[in-house]
């Protein structure tokens, strides 16, 4: 038996009961009160205590007075008129005590008429917002109904019947006791919200339903648009993830062939020009692979997969590897760029190097290309926890409505030409990388003024007990003539900051000054640098100087990467080394300390070598045999199939190469076109022809094809999120991304040998 059937049999049994507790109180009081009104028994509450005494003793009062007045008239000798007053007295007194207020049953019926009116009100208000009340007994039956029920059903007699009969249908909501219900009138399907309350009628004391529905066909209908939408974008993000793994795939697969030949192609005997070609075509080949992963991070940022992969790293190497790429647009340009870190800053820090040069390279190389005079400038500190660059150029500058879209995608500003010149991507993937990183990525603009960005970084600095940088250029005297831009205001900064002591002049006069001052207070020069756009200025006004001939300081040469020939500068033009413009810290040290000299004892593509990304190690033109161990290949790709097994050859192993998933199956079983080989480990490439990559190396492992315990060292193009680890659950020793670096695939093969013969 149900709690709601429990309840109710309680109420009827306390009602039934009510009955006779009344007939027993009337026939005590003999004044029975009763008041009918709207077919409501109301029973006449108790009387409160307070009135009941007042009442009391009023008529004993009155019945104490009836005897005085009955006893003075009998001895006066007035029987008849005391008789009469005691009497009257006595019945009035009797009167008072034994009749109730009329007015409390004068209450209950205001109060009843109250309700009544209330519920009438309350009844007229849903009708006009069309909602339904309906008030049903336990087992479903409707007692009573308002008209927008029989109107939405077309039905006129619905009492006594459920509301499944006449056509609601109910559908359960997360909250209990509410309900979507579908109306089928002749006005067509309506969605009603309805919502159950239990009570008691107060007329028969039974347990009903009250109910009360409330239109929401059109919520629902845009609840189901929305949702329907929110489906369609997610099938369109799911396949536009599916294009950009695919697409990446395919251009991964020949990437891993460019890179691979000019790895190999780099260990033999090249002359210096041919280097030159090489280490382009190995800049380019990694720029495309940037490239990717750049379109890549848009998708798993997309789908809110992306990943920060933090390690310990130098961040100058970083900045300045950036900085050099892009002076070739900037000096193409006619403008300069120039970088500043601070001493404070450590020499390595933990954080996602890749992903902040990312950053670095879009923000940077936006500031290149919106500026056409003056230059851009990057100035490094550490704050807070975080490392935070400030890139700022001279550019055009924004308004405020440019500033708040340049975040967004696809936004870009400035000329038609410019925005031509890019996909409007770049800032903000940048943006959403620092954000990822729990930094930020902001913007400062002045039309006409240029522009300031910033990026925050939270990194993990490593204290270097007993290093300082602030002192290493400690005892150095600088000139230096150059025009006044970026790269001269850094070239200042850094060697202040180092300790050293730095003065540049720009134009002869300032020259002549500056140095007509040092030669006053004795100075002794320990450096001059002279920028190649005024040398000949210098050696016209400035070169015979006493202060100038006569100091013992290293002349150094300033030049573009552009300008630098394999000639040797300093016998004929009067220069001890020479310096390119951007600067790399450590060489600037080096050189003001006399430990570099001039280009006849430096490579100059080797020194500064702008980088995207670092590229893999050289490995040895003659590598020594490492393990010697037996290895199936499985690839289908026959450009990638030649390099890999180049590859693991010269490092001395046993390569036998098989096309795609059936052969390397034959392969295991013993048989090859070339024979029995049996393999000490399995290099294979996971989206070959003639099955599924995973299930196939689920089943190597668990030696379904009769083979041995052989390790798997998968290669991939496939950069989806979780893919990996997918693949290292079902029993891979390893997964490589394509392109593969060539030392990591030797380490590891290296690695599983020594632990297969372990």
């Amino acid at each position: 038996m149900s709690e709601p059937v429990k309840l109710q049999n309680r109420l009827q049994a306390e009602f039934a009961e009510a009955p006779r507790r009344s007939t027993r109180a009337r026939s005590a009081e003999d004044a029975p009160v009763s008041l009918d009104v709207e077919a409501d028994i109301v029973v006449p509450r108790p009387e409160p205590e307070s009135h009941a005494t007042i009442r009391s003793v009023i008529a004993g009062v009155g019945l104490l007075s009836a005897a005085l007045v009955l006893a003075t008239g009998m001895v006066t000798g007035f029987y008849i008129a005391a008789i009469a007053l005691g009497l009257s007295g006595i019945a009035g007194a009797v009167f008072l005590y034994r009749t109730r207020r009329p007015a409390a049953a004068e209450t209950d019926h205001d109060q009843s008429w109250e309700r009544s009116e209330t519920s009438q009100i309350l009844s007229a208000i849903h009708d006009v917002l069309g909602d339904i009340v309906v008030m049903r007994a336990l087992d479903g039956r409707i007692l009573r109904a308002n008209a927008v029920l029989s109107d939405l059903t077309g039905l006129t007699d619905i009492e006594g019947k459920t509301c499944e009969a006449i056509g609601l249908s109910f559908r359960s909501q997360a909250i209990a006791h509410r309900y979507d219900v579908d109306v089928n009138g002749p006005a067509g399907k309506r969605i009603y919200s309805w919502h159950d309350v239990t009570v008691r009628d107060p007329a028969s004391g039974d347990l009903v339903v009250h109910s009360i529905a409330r239109d929401v066909t059109e919520e629902r209908r845009a609840e189901g648009e929305r949702e329907r939408a929110r489906q369609r974008a997610e099938e369109a993000s799911a396949a536009k993830s599916r294009l950009l793994a695919t697409v990446s795939h395919e251009i991964r697969t020949p990437l891993s062939g460019i890179l691979g030949m000019s790895h190999l192609i780099g260990q033999t005997r090249l002359t210096a020009e041919q280097k030159n070609y090489l280490a382009g075509i190995r800049q380019s080949g990694h720029a495309l692979v940037q490239l990717v992963d750049d379109l890549l991070d848009f998708s798993t940022i997309e789908a809110g997969r992306f990943q920060l992969r933090p390690s310990e790293e130098p961040v100058r190497p970083m900045l300045e590897s950036v900085v050099e790429m892009l002076s070739h647009r900037a000096h193409d340009k006619g403008i300069e760029i120039g970088s500043f870190v601070s001493p404070d800053v450590p020499g390595l820090l933990t954080y996602d190097a890749a992903r902040l040069r990312q950053v670095l390279y879009n923000v940077v190389g936006n500031a290149v290309k919106f500026t056409h005079t003056g230059g851009v400038s990057l100035e490094t500190t550490l704050e807070h926890g975080a490392v935070v660059i400030r890139v700022t150029d001279t550019g055009p500058g924004m308004n405020a409505e440019e500033q708040a879209r340049i975040f967004e995608e696809f936004e870009q500003t400035g000329s038609a030409a410019q925005r031509s010149g890019g996909t409007g991507l770049g800032l903000a993937i940048s943006a959403r990388i620092l954000n990822e990183a729990s930094g930020a990525l902001t913007l400062e603009s002045t039309p006409g003024k240029g522009s300031t960005f910033t990026i925050r970084m939270p990194v993990d600095a490593k204290k270097m007990p007993g290093v300082s940088r602030k002192g290493v250029l400690k005892g150095s005297l600088v000139f230096l003539f150059a025009p006044a831009g970026p790269a001269s205001k850094a070239l200042v900064r850094t060697i202040d900051a180092l300790g050293g002591t730095c003065h540049l002049a720009s134009s002869i006069d300032e020259a002549f000054d500056l140095l007509q001052g040092l030669a006053g207070r004795n100075a002794a020069l320990t450096d001059i640098i002279v920028d190649n756009r005024l040398a000949g200025a210098f050696r016209r006004e400035l070169a015979d100087l006493n202060v100038i001939k006569d100091s013992r300081a290293r002349r150094i040469y300033l030049v573009n990467p552009e300008e630098r020939t394999g000639r040797a500068i300093g016998n004929g033009e009067g220069y001890d080394s020479w310096l390119i413009r951007p600067l790399r810290e450590r060489s600037l040290v080096e050189v003001l300390r006399g430990r570099m000299k001039g280009i006849e004892v430096r490579d100059a593509i080797n020194d500064n070598r702008p980088i995207l990304k670092d590229l893999p190690l050289e490995a040895d033109p003659t590598p020594a045999p490492m393990t010697g161990a037996r290895i199936l290949l499985a690839e289908d790709d026959p450009v990638n199939a030649m390099l890999v097994r180049s590859v693991l050859e010269r490092a001395g192993h046993q390569v036998r190469h098989v096309p795609d998933y059936p052969a390397l199956v034959s392969a295991l079983a013993g048989a090859t076109d070339a024979g029995p080989f049996a393999a000490d480990l399995i290099v294979t490439d996971l989206g070959m022809p003639g099955g599924d990559g995973k299930e196939m190396i689920a089943r190597i492992v668990q030696r379904d094809y009769g083979n041995a315990r052989l390790p798997v060292i998968v290669l991939t193009a496939d950069s989806r999120a979780g893919l990996a680890e997918e693949l290292l659950a079902v029993g891979a020793e390893a997964v490589l991304a394509k392109p593969a670096d060539p030392m990591r695939l030797i380490a590891e093969i290296a690695r599983l040998s020594r632990s297969v013969t372990v």
